[in-house]
């Protein structure tokens, strides 16, 4: 009679199955912009979201949904967030997802020891099945291949308290339209690495007539990128914007946006959003397929339709005027 609370007392938060490790690898690689580097990750009935930040002017999140939601057609904006709701195909980012936990339990981990353990469970060629369990006995995360039938990898991380204090990005619509741009993410990364100056900025500014986005960095020189909304079609894939805005950032910060972006999903046939909110809050999104790795359909129009996919999103606050 007394042994069923025990026994669910016991029980995992989470116990959660991938069958696509190296999908989920280059989604958490493109939030390691350094060496040692700590993380948040908060679970929930929904999924799993791992938090970085930095300096209090960086912060990154990726989301990894139990359930995602996707357009089966592609549309102006091929970059579909979380909050979206034109959405019709469901596809299940987990193999298995089972919940247990009450609320949303957190926990602070290496995110260099996570990615470099993931790395072990992953072979070219081969989409590897994770299981992926939380606690084990001493508050580890678990990790365990399971679909070897010769051999098990087996993984325990140690994890940590999460920190108390946490930046409060709040990111607000600058005003009753949003100011964003869709550009593919192999542009984006080549114009920011090209803008480079040590201890620059950028400035991002968008223009209503002509549509135009400019990236313009100052350091010992000053070098000017535009992307022309209606001349660049296949680089800048939507653009709205419904008053001028112009903010500047620091490099660095811009630069962790995109620069450890796997260049295999930097040349996959998909876009980055970037939406400029209140006080010049700058919002950056990615997508990355942790989808199995089958032979790609692309259709004539160069379309790649949906799959499983993370979403990666970076809060970066502009550089304070004198």
């Amino acid at each position: 009679m007394n042994s069923s609370p025990a026994i669910e007392s016991d029980a995992p938060d989470l116990v959660c199955q991938l069958d696509n490790v190296q999908g989920m690898v280059d989604a958490l690689t493109c939030v390691r912009w350094k060496r040692h580097q700590d993380a948040l990750v908060e679970l929930s009935e929904h999924g799993i979201v791992l938090i970085v930040e930095e300096s209090g002017c960086l912060q990154a999140k990726v989301y990894l949904q139990r359930e995602v939601w996707i357009s089966p057609k592609p549309s102006n904006s091929i970059h579909q967030t979380v909050e979206s709701v034109m959405l019709y195909v469901c596809e299940k980012l987990f193999t298995k997802y089972e919940y247990g936990a009450e609320g949303r339990p957190r926990f602070g981990i290496s995110l260099g020891l996570l990615v470099d353990c993931l790395n072990t469970f992953s072979s070219p060629g081969h989409s590897n099945t994770i299981e992926i369990k939380y606690p084990g006995p001493d508050m580890e995360l678990l990790l365990k291949s399971v679909d070897t039938l010769n051999s098990c990898i087996y993984s325990e991380i140690r994890t940590r308290i999460p920190e108390t204090s946490e930046w409060d990005y709040n990111f607000e619509q600058a005003g009753t339209a949003p100011l964003t741009f869709t550009v593919k993410s192999a542009a984006l990364k080549e114009a920011i690495d090209d803008l480079e100056w040590p201890g620059s900025s950028v400035q991002i500014s968008l223009q209503k007539s002509p549509p135009c986005v400019t990236l313009r960095g100052e350091g010992h020189g000053d070098l000017q990128i535009d992307f022309m909304y209606y001349a660049n079609t296949d680089l800048l894939l939507a653009f709205h914007c419904d008053t001028e805005v112009s903010y500047g950032y620091k490099y660095k910060f811009l630069k962790a946006t995109t620069a450890n972006i796997p260049g295999n999903v930097a040349r996959e046939n998909r876009g980055s959003k970037l939406t400029i909110g209140r006080g010049g809050m700058l919002k950056v999104q990615h997508l990355v397929s942790v989808a199995k790795a089958l032979a790609p359909q692309v259709e004539s129009a160069g379309y790649q339709p949906p799959s499983r996919i993370a979403y990666i999103e970076f809060f970066v606050k502009p550089e304070e005027t004198a």
